[in-house]
């Protein structure tokens, strides 16, 4: 007998549909309007075609702006992800201090985006904060409102302190998930601890850590809160990265048309790179199936 088959459960997905469309849709429609558009004011729009996504490829300002977004992804993902496997593997397997190092691990994780860019600017003030203090005792001239370098190195710590904690809970589930198996036949062979790790560990991790970089990529990619709050994208624009710049282009200068235009590129590239990672990782599971 053939089945008939009850299509009411999609209305269940309807509340969804509908929420996703309010949050998500209409308001990249309307981004898409103003990309394509020009206005004055009053609801008045005028055809403008691709004239604005032009004028943001060739603007000099956002080629800087997208150099140094580029270049912190870059250093935080080379620092972070080290990092947290080797703090991952310095972790507990089991017992109450594995609990217990979750939890500390997990506690940067928990502080919102605004609070963490006020402790870092407070904690990097010369007069009051502990850092800036410090060093300022020391002799040392430390000041992220004159200084470039000092201002990328305090939004550089402040992401490595943030957000290395996902780095090593995903590496240590990864770790969790290798078989006892494994490891006796690697102490069988004599194996060292780097074999155990080159062999072992970092191929079953694989998965979880092309998992961390696409977090961490787009994390990075689209970082403004945080910075904003400690430098305000200064000194001059030292570090104005994408999304502070389109906010200063959007908000500060109401120049509505390039914005939009350069938010749609800066979603596509996102989307791009996400792709690619989803790509790399189905891939990856495919050849895990045939090993």
């Amino acid at each position: 007998m053939d089945k008939t088959q009850n299509n009411k459960a999609w209305f269940l997905v309807l509340p969804v549909l509908v929420l996703v469309a309010f949050s998500a849709v209409i308001p990249l429609m309307t981004v898409v309007n103003y990309s394509v558009n020009d206005t004055f004011g009053d609801n008045q729009f005028f055809w403008a075609g691709f004239e604005w996504f032009e004028e943001v490829l060739h603007s000099e300002r956002m080629h800087a702006a997208l150099w140094r977004q580029l270049l912190f992804s870059a250093i935080i993902l080379a620092i972070e992800v080290p990092l947290g496997i080797a703090v991952a593997l310095t972790m507990p397997k089991r017992g109450i201090w594995a609990s217990t190092c979750l939890v500390l691990v997990a506690l940067p994780l928990l502080i919102p985006f605004n609070v963490v860019g006020t402790i870092w600017q407070v904690f990097a003030r010369i007069d009051i904060g502990l850092m800036g203090a410090t060093l300022a005792a020391l002799g040392i001239d430390f000041n992220i409102g004159q200084s470039s370098l000092d201002a990328w190195i305090i939004v550089v710590g402040m992401d490595v302190w943030h957000w290395t904690s996902l780095v090593v809970l995903l590496s240590y589930a990864g770790l969790q998930s290798i078989p006892e198996a494994y490891y006796q036949a690697g102490r069988i062979d004599q194996a060292s601890r780097w074999a155990v790790f080159r062999y072992i560990e970092l191929p079953k991790m694989k998965g979880v850590l092309l998992i961390a970089v696409l977090l961490r990529f787009m994390d990075s990619f689209m970082i403004y809160t945080e910075p904003f709050v400690v430098t305000g994208g200064g000194p001059g624009s030292a570090t104005t990265f994408l999304s502070i710049d389109l906010v200063k282009m959007a908000i500060g200068q109401f120049d509505l048309g390039p914005a939009a235009a350069f938010s749609i590129m800066y979603f596509l590239v996102i989307l791009l790179v996400s792709w690619v990672f989803y790509t790399v990782m189905t891939n990856l599971d495919k050849e895990e199936e045939f090993e």
